[in-house]
């Protein structure tokens, strides 16, 4: 049975993935319909405005460059017509135009969204329009072009023209409606909209639907990913712990391992989303940054280390178990719903901005795509957790003190007291209080490790440890390990990069005493500022390089350098903007290029400085008042570039438009080098 079982897992497995493979059809844009006015009388003239919304990473070619170039243009073909004439062709509202090498001739397009209107002279009462528009899109990624072709009909109805005597011919009551048909011909009718709103008609939404697998398949990624970050690692132990002897036997430590990972699931997409709806993609931001969770989570993990390292045992009171192991004998698993959401809780620490990201459609009124989206990557996330929940019932014929595995405990117990400070150390950042400096932090760490290394070789005995005559060789390699470890961080006392390490420690601008920042320092005459940069007393670049806080003040320089403007979209929280510092921009390459061929601006999002209430404003996106630096930022980022997680970098010309598609987390050198350099070559062109 057993045997069957298997191959029936690989073939499904197989299914599955052929499924993922040949389901990759790309989708049309979303378009819409709107007519320019509501009240239409016989004689006016009106728009009909086509908008199309662009799938991310593609374009849609305008219809205003030379036809003859090679790309396919966008046209309208109406193929019925009544009540009106058209009063001139379709106009491509405010396209973006570059020079084309390929086609070797300018060309113009639309990302994000495309706008065309049609002029319109209104003839007879009854107004009928059914027809195409007919276009191309392209991506840049591997080179695809796609021609489509939108259908629509649009039906409506006019006011009678104005009589000779210049009296009006009737009136239409206020409950008067247009009626909008769709491609299959069934009428929906519109409802009556407020004076400020337009009638439209949205066709085919079917196209967003195909892109909820890739979506679903990247929020997994993610929560795979979230597995690796500091904040998730040190709760393994914890979750050993817990489970470890609880189950009395093995059904039932299979059963609670189930109910653990299932409450992830829930607490995640349930929890995830519905305050995402409520309180919007700032609330992660919140709570990975915000020194109240942040200092709980280091007081919960040091509590934790000093139970592993035996200052205490981690004991309920007898009558509170036995109440507890009665209502677990029912299926009540209070405690083990609470463990689920402490993993949750503690976790956002680190996977907030990636949450964020995966919700930030709720705020904007999107139902169905982040449900999933917090679902698969809560699954991604429960899975290893629940074998983790799983694995210490295989330990129950086991001693549960002393021996090997009280040194296990000691050591999970080393390792949850030296993660605790990043916790610390991200209020500390944000707050700018400078009690955990990069130098102290690693100091910290040297003397964490080398104790552990000490014990390990049994220099060191702890409570509940039991003596040893000597040491096995798996515990003299761990040993080594740890010593290895050690060595490595003590160059870092004096400014080594420690790129390995770059996503846990502090930023190198906080480091007392560095005696290779001159590699960096030293700034050519190509970066030299001609404005003092505002929050520059409490902000800082990496490197030695040279730039703004403040967008506008950028933005303004920018033009005067006649430079590109590189917007750094960063966090003091953020590990992997820490990470890209380290490990590319440290680079030569990079850092030559980042100084002398762009104005830089970092702008970060979880900056808790206070601005002048002269400077507040309410957003336009969630209706919130923002009155930090990091709020206006991370609210810039949001509703310019429908993103909020970091890194995120972004170049723009000097009328504030894309040069390049921006670019997130990556490591590969070459890759950054490459969009730095497309980025000063459009700019080039322009």
């Amino acid at each position: 049975m057993s045997k069957y079982f298997k191959i029936s897992v690989i073939l499904s497995l197989l299914i599955l993935f052929s499924n993922l493979t040949f389901a990759q059809i790309i989708a049309p844009p979303k378009w819409t319909i709107q007519l320019s006015e509501k009240n239409l009388k016989v004689g006016d003239e009106v728009k009909i405005i086509f908008k199309a919304q662009v799938p991310r990473d593609w374009y849609i070619y305008s219809n205003d460059f030379d036809p003859d170039l090679g790309p396919m243009l966008t046209e309208l073909e109406l193929k019925e017509k009544e009540g009106f004439v058209l009063v001139g062709g379709l106009k491509a509202i405010n396209s973006k135009k570059k020079f084309d090498e390929i086609w070797e001739g300018e060309v113009t397009y639309f990302v994000g969204t495309g706008t065309f209107e049609q002029t319109i002279r209104i003839t007879a009462e009854t107004i009928l329009a059914k027809g195409s528009v007919n276009y191309q899109m392209c991506t840049d990624i591997d080179g695809k072009c796609i021609p489509f072709e939108e259908d629509f009909s649009l039906a409506a109805q006019a006011l009678p023209g104005t009589t000779a005597a210049g009296e009006s011919a009737g009136e239409v009551p206020a409950e008067e409606i247009q009626n909008i048909e769709n491609e299959s011909g069934e009428e929906e009718v519109a409802e009556e909209a407020s004076a400020s709103e337009r009638s439209y008609i949205s066709l085919d939404e079917e196209g967003e639907q195909g892109g909820l697998i890739g979506f679903m398949l990247i929020a997994f990624l993610a929560g795979l990913a979230a597995l690796l970050t500091p904040c998730v690692f040190p709760m393994i132990p914890m979750t050993v712990t817990f489970f470890t002897g609880r189950a009395k036997s093995r059904i039932s430590g299979i059963r609670n391992a189930f109910i653990y990972g299932f409450s992830i699931i829930g607490i995640y997409t349930i929890a995830g989303t519905a305050v995402a709806a409520i309180q919007g993609p700032e609330f992660a931001n919140w709570l990975s940054t915000h020194w109240l969770p942040n200092v709980f989570f280091f007081l919960i993990f040091i509590f934790f280390a000093f139970a592993f390292l035996g200052m205490f045992e981690l004991t309920l009171p007898s009558g509170f178990v036995n109440k507890m192991d009665a209502k677990a004998d029912k299926g009540g698993m209070t405690g083990i719903f609470f463990m689920a959401f402490t993993l949750v809780l503690v976790s956002f620490s680190c996977t907030g901005p990636i949450v964020g990201s995966i919700l930030i459609s709720s705020a904007g009124g999107a139902l169905v795509k982040p449900i999933l989206g917090m679902f698969a990557f809560s699954l991604a996330f429960a899975i290893p957790f629940t074998l983790f929940a799983i694995f210490p019932e295989w330990l129950n014929s086991l001693p549960k003190s002393g021996g090997w595995l009280n040194s296990v405990k000691v050591v999970l117990g080393f390792l949850e007291l030296a993660l605790a400070f990043k916790f610390l150390s991200v209020a500390d950042q944000v707050y700018h209080w400078g009690l955990l400096d990069r130098d102290i932090y690693i100091a910290i760490w040297v003397v964490i490790f080398t104790l552990l290394g000490f014990y390990l070789l049994g220099k060191i005995r702890l409570p509940h440890d039991s003596p040893m005559q000597h040491i096995g060789v798996p515990r003299l390699m761990l040993a080594i390990t740890t010593f290895v470890f050690v060595v490595y961080l003590i160059p870092g006392l004096w400014g080594a990069p420690l790129k390995a390490l770059s996503g846990y420690l502090p930023p190198m601008s906080t480091h007392d005493f560095n005696i290779f920042e001159n590699r960096y320092s030293v700034a050519s005459s190509e970066n030299q500022l001609d404005d003092v940069p505002k929050y520059a007393d409490f902000l800082h670049f990496p490197h030695g390089i040279q730039g703004y806080f403040d967008y506008d003040q950028a933005l303004a320089a920018a033009k005067r350098a006649g430079k590109p403007l590189f917007i750094d979209f960063t966090g003091h929280g953020c590990v992997n903007c820490r990470e890209m510092e380290a490990r590319v921009w440290s680079d030569s390459q990079v850092l030559q290029r980042l100084k002398e061929d762009f104005v830089m601006v970092a702008l970060y999002i979880d900056e808790r400085h206070e601005l002048p209430e002269s400077e507040w404003y309410t957003s336009d996106y969630d209706g919130k008042v923002k009155s930090t630096i990091g709020k206006q930022n991370a609210d810039f980022q949001i509703t310019r570039f429908n993103n909020n997680a970091q890194p995120y970098y972004v170049i723009l010309d000097h009328n504030e438009e894309l040069l390049v598609r921006p670019k997130a987390y990556d490591t590969n050198i070459q890759n950054f080098v490459n969009f730095l350099e497309e980025a000063k070559a459009e700019f080039g062109r322009r």
